[in-house]
């Protein structure tokens, strides 16, 4: 895990993690990871392979799912990849098929897997595409996915985990209106069918992240030196909620955020339309 400056400290306080109850919550289950090729999914791929249990990686980059399997092959865990671009409606039901043929079904989901694009509104005029891809994989994807998956998550009393971001619970921002869209569609379609799900004996938890140090956010100049969580910590906070069964995981200062979203929405909104204008450009 990287080290933290002391400002980032403060802002991402350690997890601490049993490794007993944890054991204890997994063992002998099966745990599918969508977007396991880097970043939070690939830790959390490590941090599992430790246990007794069976990974589902699942990702675009074959070349790097087989040299994670090929890394982690001797430890407690078995390992299952399969390459698919969740994108893409046949390359999902071909997944699906692999996922409906295991024998013991799945018992845990975690919802990783996403696209994050910032571009101003201005400049996607004739982009449509960033929005029906950011929306494919950001929504589209897990909706077919879980949909499929519900009966054996059902027969198994599973967990469902979406790993979501914090500014689904914060004033949008510009330039980010195809990534916050997508990612609040899905948040609000899990809360929204979470309630049924629970009914059934299917947990469901929301994991809100800050900026996490990912490939992801790597062509961002803006985010290169803004505060971000390590993917090995965010791995942690997944581990762990697989035996608290939280709801919802958040950073402690989250709440002071949505505070100020609904307080200070107005005023925000002023500035910020003022200081673009004054810019004249993004």
């Amino acid at each position: 895990m990287r080290n933290y400056k002391a400002w980032e400290k403060i802002l991402f306080l350690p997890t601490h993690l049993d490794e007993k109850r944890l054991a204890k919550a997994i063992h002998g289950k099966t745990i599918m990871i969508t977007g396991a090729s880097s970043g939070i999914g690939e830790q959390l791929a490590y941090l599992l392979a430790e246990y007794e249990v069976h990974l589902i990686l699942v990702a675009r980059r074959e070349e790097k799912l087989k040299k994670i399997k090929n890394e982690i092959a001797g430890k407690a865990a078995k390992i299952s990849v399969f390459r698919a671009d969740l994108r893409d409606s046949i390359e999902l039901e071909a997944f699906l098929r692999f996922v409906r043929n295991q024998p013991a079904g799945v018992d845990i989901v975690v919802s990783n897997a996403g696209h994050s694009i910032r571009r101003p509104i201005m400049e996607s005029l004739n982009r449509y595409h960033d929005f029906t891809r950011t929306m494919a994989i950001n929504y589209f994807a897990p909706v077919q996915l879980l949909l499929s998956l519900i009966p054996q998550i059902q027969q198994n009393k599973g967990q469902i985990i979406n790993i979501s971001t914090i500014n689904t619970s914060l004033i949008p921002l510009p330039y980010w209106a195809a990534y916050q869209a997508s990612k609040s569609a899905f948040d609000t379609w899990l809360r929204s069918a979470a309630p049924e799900w629970n009914a059934l004996g299917i947990t469901t938890t929301s994991i809100y992240l800050p900026l996490v140090k990912t490939p992801m956010i790597e062509p961002t100049a803006a985010y290169q030196n803004a505060p971000a969580m390590s993917p090995e910590h965010a791995a942690r906070m997944i581990a762990k909620s697989m035996y608290t069964k939280r709801k919802s995981v958040m950073p402690w200062w989250l709440i002071f955020g949505q505070l100020a979203s609904v307080l200070g929405r107005g005023p925000w909104e002023w500035g910020m339309q003022r200081r673009l204008r004054k810019r004249g450009k993004p």
